[in-house]
């Protein structure tokens, strides 16, 4: 009887193990299911209103992360390709002197995208932030995603939930060695709060309308406090 007692915790133990990997997996399988028909082709996507450029790590020299270099460039071949007539940054900006949002700006910019066409979403904190603020906050309707392909399948759910009518254009444009190894085991819990927050429908930071039909720059928002000096943009990220 003691000993079938202290078998009972361990089988208990065992039985929220797998229901936890159970639900791992079937979450993951779902938000591969939804969000899939994402291409590296920028000739194979559709004409959209705007190209989503989510955002990913800035260095504290002010350079892009590689990922992060490789997003916007390929928002800007989209661009000129005539597939989208704005271009939306979407990232964190926790601090003056972290901005991803404006360091991808001023990116696009030096590369002479029109300023009219660059959009900016300081409150993307996460995917989903940044998808539900860019149907509510900037009325976009049609989207291609720019992302790396670990994280699009989410991206796309994530935007296609949001009501928009989203493709997706790779940016696995150099090798991200390590970090992309733990880009992918990251993603695997990542899948699950997409799915967590959706079916709970978390808050997400309103703001003012900022319509991508107009012109960009009545997103950019204030400039730096005096004495402050935002990251510059270098497109030569590590």
């Amino acid at each position: 009887m003691r000993a079938l007692c202290r078998l009972r915790p361990v089988r208990w133990l065992g039985t929220l193990v797998l229901l936890g990997i159970v639900l791992v997996a079937a979450a993951n399988v779902y938000v591969l299911s939804e969000g899939d028909g994402a291409t590296d082709d920028v000739r194979g996507v559709r004409h959209a209103q705007v190209a989503i450029v989510l955002g990913a790590l800035v260095h504290p020299d002010g350079q892009m992360s590689g990922m992060l270099d490789d997003r916007v460039r390929r928002a800007e071949q989209l661009f000129r390709a005539g597939k989208v007539d704005r271009i939306l940054v979407t990232g964190d900006h926790r601090a003056w002197r972290y901005d991803e949002t404006g360091t991808m700006r001023t990116a696009l910019l030096r590369a002479g995208i029109p300023p009219a066409a660059v959009f900016t979403d300081h409150a993307g904190v996460d995917t989903r932030a940044s998808m539900v603020r860019a149907r509510r906050v900037f009325a976009v309707r049609t989207a291609i995603v720019v992302t790396q392909g670990f994280h699009m399948a989410r991206a796309l759910y994530l935007a296609r939930d949001a009501g928009i009518d989203a493709q997706g254009v790779t940016s696995d444009l150099h090798g991200y060695g390590a970090q992309a190894i733990r880009s992918d085991l990251r993603e695997v819990l990542a899948r699950v709060k997409a799915v967590g927050s959706v079916v709970l429908d978390s808050d997400v930071r309103g703001g003012p309308p900022h319509p991508i039909t107009g012109d960009g720059r009545s997103s950019w928002g204030p400039s730096p406090p005096t004495g402050t000096t935002a990251p510059a943009a270098s497109t030569t990220g590590g």
